[in-house]
């Protein structure tokens, strides 16, 4: 079985464009594919690897509903990659991180479009964890949905 998803769209709009829109976190909201992901927390662009942005989640079978993700830039390769690995602040207040990354890539094929592959990558989970949470944790139209979320703001952009 592999441990990736990966979905491909073609998007009219330039690389750097897109790239624009995925390092905002307050976008990720309307870009989302599931339905969980609400308000960015930080309110800054992402700039570099290892930046850490704070997102406001929910989701019906979190034991609390509303919670936190803290989420770790992996990947800044203004306009062609970028990428986070989500986390939460542990007992201690000690970011922990689970082995998901979600990674856009950008290709440009065109003066005014985009290649973009999404890929949500769950390899690096550690056993322990798939204990508690099972992977992937939603089918493949979130991602297919989220790339289509991505271009229809990036329509209204234009």
């Amino acid at each position: 079985m592999t441990e990736t998803m990966i979905v491909t769209t073609t998007i009219d709009a330039p690389a750097e464009n897109v790239f624009d829109v995925l390092a905002d976190p307050s976008t990720h909201q309307a870009i989302d594919g599931t339905g969980w992901v609400r308000e960015s927390l930080d309110g800054r662009s992402l700039s570099e690897t290892g930046q850490i942005f704070r997102i406001a989640m929910h989701h019906d079978n979190h034991p609390d509903g509303h919670y936190e993700m803290a989420n770790r830039v992996e990947v800044y390769d203004r306009p062609r990659a970028i990428a986070w690995q989500p986390g939460q602040a542990g007992e201690d207040g000690t970011l922990e991180f689970g082995g998901w990354i979600w990674r856009y890539d950008l290709e440009q094929i065109g003066p005014q479009q985009t290649r973009v592959t999404l890929t949500y990558d769950w390899s690096a989970v550690p056993a322990m964890l798939h204990e508690h949470i099972e992977f992937p944790p939603f089918p493949v139209e979130h991602l297919e949905n989220s790339l289509a979320n991505l271009d229809k703001l990036l329509v209204v952009r234009r």
